[in-house]
């Protein structure tokens, strides 16, 4: 999130805002002082966003607080919880699985598997011993280790501690993209259409300074979407603030519309469908004795350096032994091998783990015993050898000793966000490490179709063409942190916006890819930090209000775009119509600022905020032009007409400015009773909104009692004697706006 500093230094000085103050002071310098009021428009506008994003601001630096990583390190021999802010040097610090490395370390004690993808791009784990460098950035994949500090600040590997470690990706924006073509085009144009029609005005026309000044600043600012960019700060930093109020914490702002794009969500079982804390249900001795197998089972958790689920589930259960073991070589827990294992002096090794990972090539020999249990739990099989292991690898003759039947309780709100889900059209699919057939199970009891359609992934080749494997199937399991990875591209390869959850280390390649990323507050720091949304209650029922916040925001964005979109439409075709008509220029900027007020200002402040549940259909740009193309059109068509008609005296000179006012007037009303119309997705049975429809009245009257109790000060000719020219005004520019947007949309079918 950007400083107080840089968010008033972007609201405030932008292009277009030096480019306001410029032609603010040309009207003050040639005496026209009422003709300034369109910067007050703009300082409004420039001051309600840069209010909304502060408050936002200090609303995310609470939630990020709550959400902030810690530390635990050893101060006078004790252990102790800090920020990893405080961490200063020589600290010694205890790491442990999913932990992210705040500042560069060497190994006092232990052993690790590292993931340094952050830094060096490559996704391969690292072991790494007593004396090896830990760097910022990376994270641990499994172990557990004492270190000490050997860098802070600005002396680490990658420069800073809070943010360095932060994956910044690329921001996947359809409204951002579109709101920079729309200022780049501009940018373009203003500049030498405005030189010219100064010129053109005053050179050839022959209109004094004062006029000439007055008339080419009104044509710039038509042609400048005053507020725009700053409206779509304003709206998602309302949706920041809304759902910090759900206990969501965005990183990422423009996520927030990319959630609400998303049409496959993929799902990682732990954790997200279900609480992610185990139960130990049964343990089943196969070769010993009920009690032997709780004597291993003590020794193995007690002894153990992981602290994953299944570690921490066991220890639970397990019942003190007064049989205590000596641990002579340990290896810890990865998400690629899916097992650990402990050898002990004079026992042997003990190692537990998924069962076909264990037992391998003799799982088949066991699958008779393991089958009956392997659909109702999540099943671990502890495995003994007389042979320790070798290079961290499973020691030579595992004979199976017993079962350990293991539950998952699913979450209560998880059938009804995945029913919400496939109500909004959206896919989903689950990768998990676990076994498929026990995920298809759970998907089914959560509401996932086709949870039928499962594979194991550990038994598929590496030339498998995974761009047709991932429609094909629902259910991924025993997936490896790179499969998925390439799953979540396979998806994207297929047209697809993916969002991707999880909670685990073994979920960040895939988090790192995916269109929009969420992580659960109880997940693993190297999770958090990559995520652009973390749930901070771990809360799944959450996502919905995520996606109908992203929807609002868009949709509301779209509609208010269009309004901006009209004027800088008809003011650009205008300014370059009359270099050429032989006429001035019929605006003045009061009156732009009239019609810019009733047409764009109120009400698109107005609708940006409004409650809106409507699917996003179609391209972002291609929707708002094809809304404002229509009206933008009438306007320019209805004043050529009209500069025509007063060119040869059919209309009075008197009346001349004070209709092309109105006219753009009552065109930028026709496209406010236009937005009316409702839909069913947002569970009204009327044709129309009431609230729009409201809006749109309003701003008719309030255009109406200006032009009648103020048109000294806007420079309107009395209304009554132009009564008729106003009525056949409205009647042409309706019959305009409906055959132009019949056309457009004739049009926009036919691509």
């Amino acid at each position: 999130m950007k400083s107080i500093k840089r968010i008033l230094f972007d609201n405030f000085f932008t292009l277009f805002n030096f480019l306001n103050l410029f032609l603010a002071f040309c009207i003050f310098a040639v005496g026209s002082y009422k003709n300034m009021l369109f910067l007050l428009v703009v300082i409004i506008n420039t001051a309600i966003s840069t209010f909304q994003e502060i408050h936002a601001k200090r609303v995310l630096d609470k939630l990020s607080f709550l959400a902030s990583y810690k530390a635990t390190v050893i101060r006078n021999g004790q252990k102790q919880e800090i920020d990893i802010d405080n961490i200063v040097l020589n600290d010694i610090i205890e790491f442990n699985t999913g932990n992210q490395i705040a500042t560069d370390s060497v190994i006092l004690d232990g052993n690790v598997q590292v993931n340094e993808s952050f830094i060096t791009g490559e996704s391969d784990t690292i072991y790494k011993k007593a004396g090896d460098m830990l760097l910022s950035g990376s994270f641990i994949v499994s172990g557990k280790c004492t270190a000490k500090v050997v860098h802070v600040g600005e002396e680490n590997y990658t420069s800073k501690i809070s943010i360095g470690t932060k994956y910044v990706k690329k921001v996947n924006s359809e409204i951002m993209t579109s709101l920079n073509k729309i200022i780049k085009w501009l940018t373009f144009a203003i500049i030498p259409i405005g030189i010219s029609l100064f010129f053109v005005q005053h050179y050839i026309y022959s209109l004094s300074i004062h006029d000439t000044v007055v008339k080419t600043v009104a044509a710039v600012i038509g042609m400048i979407p005053e507020g725009l960019v700053l409206l779509t700060s304003t709206v998602l930093a309302v949706s920041v603030i809304r759902l910090s109020k759900s206990n969501v914490l965005v990183q990422e702002l423009y996520c927030i519309e990319t959630l609400a794009r998303v049409d496959t969500l993929c799902l990682d079982k732990t954790g997200t469908l279900t609480e992610g804390n185990m139960e130990v249900k049964n343990i089943l001795p196969i070769s010993i004795s009920q009690n032997e197998l709780e004597t291993i089972l003590w020794n193995l958790s007690h002894f153990s350096e992981d602290e994953n689920s299944t570690i921490l589930a066991l220890r639970d259960s397990s019942i003190n032994s007064n049989c205590t073991w000596e641990p002579i070589q340990k290896v810890a827990f990865s998400s690629q091998a899916k097992w650990s294992g402990i050898c002990f002096k004079d026992v042997g090794t003990y190692v537990i783990g998924a069962p076909e990972f264990v037992l391998k090539d003799n799982y088949k020999s066991y699958e008779t015993i393991i089958k009956p249990y392997i659909e109702d739990y999540r099943l671990i099989v502890v495995a003994h050898s007389k042979n320790s292991f070798f290079d961290d690898n499973l020691p030579d003759d595992l004979e199976l000793v017993g079962l350990v039947c293991i539950l998952d309780k699913i979450r209560r709100e998880a059938i009804d966000t995945v029913s919400y889900f496939y109500r909004q059209g959206v896919d989903i699919k689950i990768i998990s490490g676990d076994n498929p057939i026990t995920v298809s199970k759970i998907a089914k009891h959560v509401g996932i179709k086709n949870f039928d359609t499962y594979i194991d992934m550990s038994q598929v080749s590496e030339d498998v063409d995974l761009k047709e494997l991932v429609m094909k199937y629902t259910i991924f399991g025993r997936v490896s942190p790179m499969q998925k990875k390439e799953l979540i591209l396979a998806l994207q390869s297929n047209g697809k916006t993916v969002a991707m959850t999880g909670d685990g280390v073994n979920d960040v390649l895939a988090l790192k890819c995916s269109d929009c990323s969420i992580a659960m507050a109880n997940g693993s720091d190297a999770t958090k930090s990559v995520a652009q949304l973390v749930l901070l209650d771990s809360n799944f029922s959450s996502m919905p209000k995520i996606v109908l916040e992203g929807r609002r925001s868009i949709n509301n964005i779209q509609r208010s775009a269009s309004l901006f979109l009209v004027k800088t439409i008809y003011a650009t075709i205008l300014a370059l119509m009359f270099l050429f008509m032989g006429q001035a220029y019929p605006f003045m900027p009061i009156q732009l600022s009239l019609i810019s007020l009733v047409t764009i200002g109120i009400p698109s402040f107005v609708l940006a905020l409004e409650p809106n549940k409507e699917l996003i259909h179609g391209n972002f740009l291609t929707n708002v032009i094809t809304k404002a193309l229509p009206a933008g059109l009438t306007v320019a068509l209805n004043i050529f007409c009209l500069s025509v008609l007063h060119k040869y005296e059919i209309i009075p000179h008197e009346f001349y400015s004070s209709l092309c006012v109105i006219s753009t007037g009552i065109c930028g009303i026709i496209l406010l009773f236009t937005l009316v119309k409702s839909r069913k997705s947002e569970d009204t049975s009327l044709p129309f909104s009431p609230f729009r429809l409201l809006l749109a009245i309003l701003m008719c009257l309030l255009f109406v009692i200006c032009l009648k109790y103020f048109d000294w000060w806007f420079g309107i000719y009395s209304l009554a004697p132009m009564l008729p020219y106003i009525l056949r005004l409205i009647v042409i520019s309706i019959i305009n706006f409906v055959v132009l947007n019949f056309l457009i949309k004739i049009k926009e079918k036919s691509f």
